[in-house]
């Protein structure tokens, strides 16, 4: 267990209050969602600063159990029809460019919500063809014929989180999750779509070793991925498993080297990196 004191690295900015009510009007205005307040991001004040947010689709009730998340867990609402012609208006309203969606995981759905997020990708292109949208999204179950309705709705980043490495996958994650599946997943993104950028996290301190996380990489790098984020685990809450260790930041220029190294076209790897920490960066690639 970490008994240390949070080292200074982890502390966050102090909340600007009108921005942040600024951010939230416009999204309470349309009835969303964001996986920054669901998932008690610790980057929401820098980045609704930077008029920055990643939408929630789907409802904020996940299928999957996953011992370190924060979104809510059990049977989902029914899909609000509405949302995608909301989100897009929300964009327009906020003035994006760069647009992340997130969604929970949907097994319920014959199709794992796939279509929903075509739907809310067009809303958004139809706006402005040039805003790109990244999304991050679950496995599909592997099913081509979801993927590619994913697909269809040309993304500019699709992201789906490895979590963590080989050995403490299967404890921290669903049981319907597996850290192969989701390396295959990321690889037949490429295979179905080369052009399509790919994109998938780690978290940082669970428990892992340092060979743990290099081993990882290489494996990520298998996959023909493009883009990988590390950020170190931090409990949101005191329902979620309890992060083993601070890493120092000295170790995650270490990781960001190794990972450069291997030929990865972007890395992100410090303690507050999440999945779409400067995300808008990538946009201006």
């Amino acid at each position: 267990m970490n008994n240390k004191k949070k080292p200074d690295w982890l502390k966050v900015s102090a909340l600007n209050e009108s921005v942040y009510l600024g951010v939230k009007n416009i999204l309470d205005k349309y009835k969303l969602k964001t996986v920054c307040q669901s998932a008690l991001c610790p980057n929401i004040n820098k980045c609704w600063q930077e008029k920055s947010a990643t939408f929630l689709l789907m409802g904020d009730i996940c299928t999957r159990n996953c011992r370190f998340c924060a979104v809510k867990k059990g049977i989902p609402d029914k899909l609000d029809n509405s949302e995608p012609f909301n989100i897009a208006r929300a964009v327009k309203e906020l003035g994006l460019e760069y647009v992340v969606l997130t969604c929970v995981d949907r097994d319920d759905l014959p199709d794992f919500g796939a279509a929903h997020l075509y739907k809310t990708i067009k809303e958004i292109k139809s706006i402005d063809n040039n805003i790109k949208v990244e999304v991050l999204v679950p496995d599909f179950s592997l099913n081509e014929k979801y993927i590619n309705i994913l697909l269809d709705s040309k993304p500019y980043v699709i992201g789906h989180n490895l979590e963590t490495v080989r050995n403490i996958s299967s404890y921290i994650r669903d049981r319907r999750a597996n850290y192969d599946k989701s390396l295959e997943f990321l690889k037949l993104i490429k295979t179905l779509d080369s052009k399509i950028k790919t994109k998938t996290s780690l978290l940082a301190g669970l428990g892992e070793s340092e060979n743990d996380i290099l081993k990882t990489l290489q494996d990520i790098k298998y996959a023909n991925v493009d883009i990988i984020v590390i950020g170190q685990y931090l409990q949101p809450g005191n329902k979620q498993i309890k992060e083993k260790e601070y890493i120092d930041i000295q170790k995650f220029k270490q990781y960001e080297t190794f990972a450069k190294e291997l030929g990865f076209k972007h890395v992100i790897s410090s303690p507050l990196a999440r999945s779409s920490y400067k995300a808008k960066s990538l946009g201006k690639e």
